[in-house]
Parts: C-alpha cells; structure tokens; sequence
C-alpha cells in the first residue's frame, strides 16, 4: 500500500484516540484558565497571542459547550491536519517512505503527539502554522530556483509561507525565532534570495496579520510581550541548568527520539547548505528553522529559572523530517530491530497513557496530596455551593490558576475573580476584583489553609470568617472539601 494510505489510516487512529482522552480526563490548570478566562474575546491576552483562546472559545459557541472534549476538538483536528503536514513536507524533501516514518514519529513524541496534539493550549495551532510555513517556504524556494527565476507558482508558496507565519505568531510569540533561523537560511543558501521581493511581501502579509495582537499590546501598556519577555530575565547563574534543561527536553521528548533528533541535526549544520541541490538544501534548512528554540533556551536556562522543557518543542519538530528518512533508512538495513525498536515505542505509550487516565479518574494509588486531582473537572462543586445559598455573591480565589480552575468548575456564572496582585488575563477582563470592593466576598481556597488565608489577606478585609468546607464528590474521590471562607467588606485589592 502506498505511504500516503498507512498516513491517512494513522491520522484516524490516533485522532479517534485523542478524542477518547479528551472525553475521558478533565482540563488541566493552563486549559481551564484559558477556556475561562478566553470566554470574553479579544484581540489579545496577557499570557499568548489570540489563536489559541479562540479556537477554544469558538468551539464553545459551536457545540454550546465547555466540555472537555467540545473545546479540544479544534486542537485534536490541528494536530491531525499537521501530521498530515509533516507527511507532505518529508515527502517533498526525501520521499514518501520517510515522510510515513516521520509522521509516526511525530505522534509517538509525547510533548507534541499528546500534549500539543490534543490540549488547549498554544502550541497545537503554533504546529500546524510552522509546519505549514515550513513546507510553503521548501516548495518556494524549489519553485524558485537557484538563479531566482520565478516558476509559475512560486508566488502562491511565498505568499502561503507568509500567512502561515502570521498565524504561528498568532500563536506564540516565540515563533519568532523560526523566521530569524529561516532569514540565516535564506542568506546561506544564496543572498540572491534576499535581492527578490518575494521574501519581503511574505514578511509584510505575517506583518499584517500579526498586526491586531501589536495593536492589542500598545493599547496595554505591551502587557503580554513584557510578561513573557520578563521570563529570560537575569536571575541567578546556574551552570548545571542547561544539562537539565536538555534532560528534561529528552524526557518530554523519549530519549530514545530525541538523541538521534540531536545528532541528526548537529550533521546537517556540519554539513552546511552544500552544492546547491534540493538533497543538500532541505538538511540545512531544517536545521536553520529549528536552531533557535532548541539553542536559546537552553542558553537562557544558564541564568533564568523560568525556563519550561516545551518551549523547545517547536525547534525539534522541524527535525522530524530528518528522523523520518534515517527511520526509512533502519527499516531497510535492520528492518527486525527498527520494527520492534517502534512497536515498543508504541506499547510504552500506550500503557503509560491508559495507566495514567486510569489513576487520574479511579485515584488508586490515593498519592499525596492527590496531585492528579488537577487533572479532573471540578464541575461538582457548583451543586455543593448552589445548595449552600453560596452563589448569589462575589466569588475569589486565591491565584489565576485556581481562579482558572474554579471559574471553568462554576460554568462563569458567577464570575469567579481572582484575588492576587498576579491576576494575568483576570485583570483585563470587563470585571475585576476591583468591582467587589465594599462587597462580602466569598474565598474559595482549593489548597490555601486558614492561617495562609488570613496572612495574605486579612489587611484587604474588615475581618475574615472560616466557614464550614464546600464537599463534594469526583471521580475515584467520594469526598473532596473545599476550603471556604467570607471575608466581610473588601477594603482594597492586591496592588
């Protein structure tokens, strides 16, 4: 059977598979902040650029629902269309056996087959966009030709790579970092490329659609690009940090995935952009496009604390190609090994994830502090509370991912405000805590005891009362309280 059957067939599976997941566990802290706090749109938010939050929210209007599943429906699509994507640009570049082998190691790669494959968050529509620009700007400089005379068509590629590089930076802002790896590319492959317009009106229609997120920002005093900006901030040398930093990226990763990732890329730098064919162009343009998430932030990690393992995902996922054509190589050198070296990837993923769903709804191993219960929709509380007469009154929470957390539990009726000086998105929204003041309002402290509660906050009120916990049941966890407490006649919010 051709490659691009056993892709399609792969595409299904795994998307039936995501959908199953996405029914069974509950949003996590990010995805119920983002659904809750996404629930008013705007053309920017404080933690990302829009796309994300809307497609949630979209999804939301769509189905008439904030269900788990109803709101990661649109990532689970992005992530079927970018293995497709993968498929297609390996293809062009190396053939459609490693364009096959490529795509099944994109979605055995954890941080991007499940997390970025099926989670609210920014980085499913941040993949499609950069696998999307990725293959526009292959196929337009293959159109292009080495002397620049433009083949028909060429155009429609410069202009695709354009409006997919607006989107990723619609996404995320460290899609950045691909273009610049993508301009170093360009002028190492020939300058020649640079004296054409094409790159330059594509540069200018990423402009344009990035431009609502800029507007968004100078009318926020630049909020959301400070805030992130503010996370490679100096903070204290480390030297140890980036070895972890790349540890923990081949964790997210597999390690057995990303050390040949590694190696593979450090030979295509070696190997430089070569004698000008398309077999030596491709490595050295992969290699380009991933250099700057992979390189910085491991960098960054020397000095900053602040650094995630994921955010060098994007730059290891333009690696996949290359990994698709050495797996292409294995399975015809040592088919029995690759075989079972893949078959075995897939079984440890497997288990793990159906270990893990299981534990996340039955709590069997009753973990302390039962730190899965993070991972379950708290939809029961509203009950508890409603039963209680606790609903007709300003609701807080101590922090923006329990206000996240708690706002998407209550269904954003009542709005649920987050009492912290770091409110992130809560503070631009069309009320804020600031509203409740002269007001009782209701505390609700999903892991704040009585003694942290008065501490951080009994300065903002005339006086706080501990009331009896809000209890209620979830899954594989009969009785669940929640701390409650009223504080009488807010006097001031956190500044």
């Amino acid at each position: 059977m051709r490659p691009a059957y056993w892709v399609g067939l792969l595409i299904l599976g795994t998307a039936l598979l995501r959908v199953v997941l996405g029914w069974l566990v509950g949003l996590g802290i990010d995805e119920s902040y983002m659904v809750a706090a996404g629930r008013e749109m705007a053309w920017g938010y404080f933690d990302h650029p829009p796309l994300s939050w809307w497609l949630s929210a979209g999804a939301t209007r769509l189905f008439g629902s904030e269900a788990a599943l109803a709101v990661r429906l649109p990532f689970i699509a992005l992530f079927a269309l970018s293995t497709w994507l993968m498929f297609a640009w390996t293809r062009d570049m190396f053939g459609a056996r490693a364009g096959l082998w490529a795509a099944v190691t994109l979605n055995m790669a954890p941080v991007l087959g499940i997390t970025t494959g099926g989670w609210v968050l920014p980085d499913g529509p941040l993949v499609a966009a950069l696998l999307g620009f990725g293959l526009c700007l292959h196929r337009a400089i293959e159109r292009g030709g080495q002397d620049c005379a433009i083949e028909r068509g060429a155009w429609r590629w410069w202009l695709g790579a354009g409006a997919c590089a607006g989107l990723a930076l619609m996404s995320k802002y460290t899609a950045v970092l691909t273009f610049a790896g993508a301009f170093v590319a360009l002028v190492t492959l020939g300058r020649h490329w640079l004296a054409r317009p094409q790159p330059w009106v594509a540069a200018l229609v990423a402009a344009v659609v990035f431009a609502p997120v800029l507007v968004w920002n100078a009318a926020n005093g630049w909020a959301s690009i400070a805030f992130q900006g503010a996370r490679a901030g100096v903070r204290k040398l480390n030297p140890g940090a980036p070895f972890a930093t790349l540890a923990g990226e081949a964790l997210f990763l597999l390690p057995w995935i990303w050390l040949p990732l590694a190696v593979l890329w450090v030979m295509a730098l070696r190997g430089g952009p070569g004698g000008g064919g398309a077999s030596h162009r491709a490595p050295w343009l992969l290699a380009w496009l991933g250099f700057g998430p992979i390189v910085l932030f491991v960098v960054i990690s020397l000095w900053s604390p602040r650094v995630l393992f994921h955010w060098a995902a994007p730059g290891y996922l333009f690696l996949f190609p290359l990994l698709g054509r050495w797996v292409a190589g294995q399975i015809d050198a040592r088919p029995v090994l690759a075989r079972r070296a893949l078959l075995g990837t897939a079984a440890v993923l497997l288990v793990s994830i159906g270990v893990a769903t299981a534990e996340l709804n039955l709590n069997l191993l009753r973990l302390k502090g039962d730190p899965l219960r993070q991972g379950v929709d708290w939809r029961p509380l509203r009950a508890a509370l409603a039963q209680r007469g606790l609903l007709d009154q300003p609701i807080a929470a101590p922090s923006w991912s329990d206000t996240g957390k708690l706002d998407y539990a209550l269904g954003g009726n009542p709005r649920v405000l987050c009492l912290n000086r770091d409110c992130r998105q809560y503070a631009f929204h069309a009320t804020t805590a600031g509203d409740a003041i002269g007001q009782d309002v209701l505390i609700l402290a999903p892991r704040q005891d009585e003694a942290r509660i008065r501490a951080d906050y009994g300065t903002l009120f005339d006086r706080i009362e501990t009331l009896p916990p809000a209890v209620y049941a979830l899954p594989g966890r009969p009785r669940v309280e929640m701390n409650l407490f009223l504080g009488r006649r807010l006097r001031e919010v956190p500044g």
